[in-house]
């Protein structure tokens, strides 16, 4: 068997497995990484990014190793529900750098960030002024969050004591021009009902509409195929 083709299946087989352990150790990967989830992920990578090249290893080898790093994360996942003070150890804590307008400098230093850096972090959440900050933690991904003093919050209804009638998230109806009739049966609506609607907007038929979404209204939002071409000029 020639390298080109040890190297493609080797690779296959490296996909293959990176799938499968990312199915297991669950979205927590995929999203924020705290710093333990960095680690396991450069890792991770780069065993499979050696198994697909480094062909005087023995691809179950690769395959061991691959398995534990994958199960690890696991195994830390579940014994931090059962503990604070492990989920504490290996993910740490979150830090107030900002309490009441005053920036904590021994907390910063603590966590290497300059005061320049802080600053960045706040206008990321569209604060200028630490003087209008109540309170700002550094989270253990790295993430900033911050509140902003009562008075300068946005007014809401509920605020001001103002009822307002609840919305449900608006649902799909028709993708690419394929009825969802489950979502149609869930929300009682009949295919009469949704093709006089499409109709309202241009549509003859399903095959003529891209997306279709009503919300918790009855307000139907339809998107057509056709919409690409308008204002196009030849």
């Amino acid at each position: 068997m020639s390298d080109v083709i040890v190297v493609l299946v080797r690779s296959f087989l490296a996909f293959t497995v990176l799938l499968v352990l990312t199915r297991i150790m669950g979205k927590k990967q995929l999203s924020h990484l705290t710093l333990f989830d960095y680690v396991v992920g450069i890792t991770v990578g780069s065993i499979a990014a050696s198994m697909s090249f480094d062909t005087d290893i023995e691809i179950s080898n690769y395959v061991a190793a691959l398995g534990v790093w994958g199960l690890i994360p696991v195994a830390v996942g579940y014994f931090g529900l059962k503990s604070r003070k492990f989920l504490h150890l290996t993910d740490g804590r979150a830090t107030i750098l900002v309490k009441k307008g005053e920036v904590l400098e021994e907390n910063l230093r603590k966590n290497h960030i300059a005061i320049e850096e802080l600053m960045m972090l706040l206008r990321e959440k569209g604060v200028f002024k630490v003087d209008d900050v109540e309170i700002a933690i550094l989270e253990t991904n790295g993430e900033l969050s911050v509140m902003k003093k009562t008075d300068l919050e946005a007014i809401t209804p509920r605020l001001l004591g103002i009822k307002v009638k609840l919305e449900h998230a608006p649902t799909l109806l028709v993708v690419d021009g394929h009825l969802l009739s489950k979502n149609m049966k869930i929300l009682g609506h009949s295919r009469k009902w949704l093709m006089k609607e499409i109709q309202k907007h241009g549509a003859h038929s399903l095959q003529d509409v891209f997306l279709a979404q009503v919300d918790s209204n009855g307000n139907l939002y339809v998107d057509l195929y056709e919409d690409d071409n308008k204002g196009v000029e030849n």
